[in-house]
């Protein structure tokens, strides 16, 4: 199959993979399901480009072996966090708001813009199984796997580190400030940005990957400045008055050592 050919294939699967959990969520009343099939998107991408394309196996296999572990990762530890707790508080603000037109409302503002945005971010693991040349494993795709393994690291450890604190009664309403936590107030964002830059530099090694340069700072900028940092730390806030003198203290994203504090 031709490139084009395999973005138009790709982007069809997205949006029936996004049509039929939106179904689902009808269902279950519950639009934040959609968090826990995030990153078994971007496997199932994976496994479809493995398929379609012709590139070079060992390429193929190394990166669509890197997208399972951490989508799978990532999807069941969503699953596990948000068992039983219904659905997540942005989703039920957009309900409210939307009233009885939430049903078609949450088909374009929630599933089809992420579907859309899991398709063009999924384009390094794309490049990296297309291209056939070079038609060996090199050094860069050394480089791009131990990136990966660094931003995995933070992303799985900072989860872990959370959840371990959460768990513990006696820190209701107090900061995690401890671990990973201690050196940058976002170790899974940053896990997960770093991640992304993994598999681009996996991609840019073959002979033409290097447009999808775009795919990693769209999911940093997305990370920093819609979806994560900027959203959360504004609840933070709210709910946590000791969060402003963490934020004084610690780097938001790039970790580094903690600030002294005056």
């Amino acid at each position: 199959m031709s490139l084009f050919q395999i973005i138009g294939l790709s982007l069809a699967v997205v949006l029936a993979y996004m049509t039929a959990i939106w179904l689902v969520s009808l269902v279950l009343r519950n639009a934040s399901i959609v968090d826990v099939f995030w990153g078994l998107g971007f496997a199932l991408l994976a496994g479809v480009y493995f398929v379609a394309t012709d590139g070079f196996i060992g390429r193929k296999i190394l990166i669509t072996s890197l997208v399972a572990v951490w989508g799978l990762r990532l999807s069941l530890y969503i699953l596990w966090r948000n068992w039983g707790r219904g659905e997540d508080y942005r989703y039920r603000a957009w309900r409210e708001k939307a009233g009885e037109k939430f049903w078609w409302f949450s088909f374009f503002q929630v599933f089809l813009l992420q579907g859309v945005l899991l398709w063009l971010i999924s384009a390094p693991i794309l490049a990296a199984q297309f291209y056939d040349s070079p038609d060996e494993l090199t050094v860069v795709d050394v480089v791009g796997g131990l990136v990966w393994a660094v931003g995995f690291l933070f992303e799985a450890v900072g989860d872990w580190q959370l959840a371990s604190f959460k768990a513990d009664p006696a820190n209701k309403g107090k900061v995690m400030q401890s671990g990973l936590w201690r050196y940058t107030r976002h170790p899974n964002y940053f896990g997960d940005a770093t991640l992304w830059w993994g598999y681009f530099v996996i991609a840019a090694g073959t002979v033409d990957g290097l447009w999808t340069v775009f795919s990693p700072i769209l999911m940093t900028v997305f990370l920093l400045r819609v979806s994560g940092v900027a959203l959360l730390e504004r609840a933070q806030v709210r709910t946590k008055p000791q969060y402003r003198a963490y934020i004084e203290g610690t780097s938001a994203f790039l970790p580094w050592f903690p600030r002294r504090q005056r």
